[in-house]
C-alpha cells in the first residue's frame, strides 16, 4: 500500500506557501510605495492596507519596518547574484555568456523595476549587517560579469577598467525603470544593444548582438 502522509504535512505546506504568497505580496506592496514616496515616507501601516492586512498584522512578517527593508533588499540581490551564477555557470563563447547576463539582468528589470529602484536609493537605510551581506553579492555579482568582459574583450583589458565599464552598463540598465513608455520587446533589444556599446566601447573588440 502507498505510504500515508503524515496528518499534518499537507497542511502545513499549505500554511507555508500561503504565508510566502503573502510575504511576497507584501514585499512588491511595500516596492511600489517605497519607490514611489521614498523609504522614509513610507509606513507598515500603509503597506498593509494596499495589501489588505491589518496594521498588527503586519509584524507577523516583518518586525519593522526595516526589517521589511533588510528582507527585500536581500531577496533581490540573492536573486541576482545567483541567477548571473547559473548564466555563466551554463558556459558557452565569454561574447554570448556577455549578451545572456544582460538579457539576464532586463529580466529582472522588466519584472521587478520598483525593487530595482529601491535598491539604487534606499541601500544606506538598511540595517548595517544585511547592508553588508547585499554589498557582498554585489560585489560577487559585478566581479562575474567582470570576469566574463575580460574573456570577451580580451587580455588586452584590465580588471579596473573592465570594472569601470560594468558599473556604467549597470547605471545604464537601472535607470530604465525611469525611461518613457516604450514597447517591452523593442526596449529589450534597444536596452542590451545599448548595454553591449557601452561595455565594449574604444576596446576594439566586436559584441556579439543577439540575433
Amino acid at each position: 500500500m502507498p505510504e500515508r502522509a503524515e496528518p499534518d504535512a499537507v497542511p502545513g505546506t499549505r500554511r507555508s506557501q500561503a504565508k510566502a504568497a503573502r510575504r511576497a505580496e507584501l514585499i512588491s506592496a511595500a516596492a511600489r510605495q517605497m519607490a514611489r514616496s521614498g523609504f522614509a515616507a513610507v509606513r507598515l501601516e500603509d503597506i498593509g492596507a494596499e495589501a489588505g492586512v491589518s496594521g498588527p498584522a503586519m509584524y507577523r512578517h516583518f518586525k519593522s519596518k526595516i526589517d521589511l527593508l533588510d528582507q527585500m533588499l536581500l531577496d533581490i540581490s540573492e536573486r541576482l547574484h545567483e541567477g548571473g551564477e547559473r548564466v555563466v555557470a551554463a558556459g558557452g563563447e565569454p561574447a554570448a555568456v556577455l549578451v545572456r547576463l544582460i538579457e539576464f539582468h532586463i529580466d529582472v528589470l522588466v519584472t521587478k523595476p520598483d525593487l530595482i529602484t529601491v535598491q539604487d536609493r534606499d541601500l544606506t537605510s538598511m540595517t548595517p549587517d544585511a547592508n553588508r551581506t547585499v554589498r557582498s553579492l554585489q560585489r560577487r555579482y559585478v566581479e562575474r560579469w567582470v570576469d566574463v568582459l575580460v574573456d570577451a574583450v580580451g587580455d588586452g583589458l584590465a580588471r579596473d577598467e573592465a570594472r569601470v565599464r560594468v558599473h556604467a552598463g549597470f547605471g545604464l540598465l537601472n535607470s530604465s525603470p525611469r525611461l518613457p513608455r516604450y514597447p517591452e520587446p523593442a526596449l529589450r533589444e534597444l536596452l542590451t544593444a545599448m548595454a553591449l556599446g557601452a561595455l565594449y566601447a574604444g576596446s576594439g573588440a566586436e559584441p556579439d548582438h543577439p540575433n
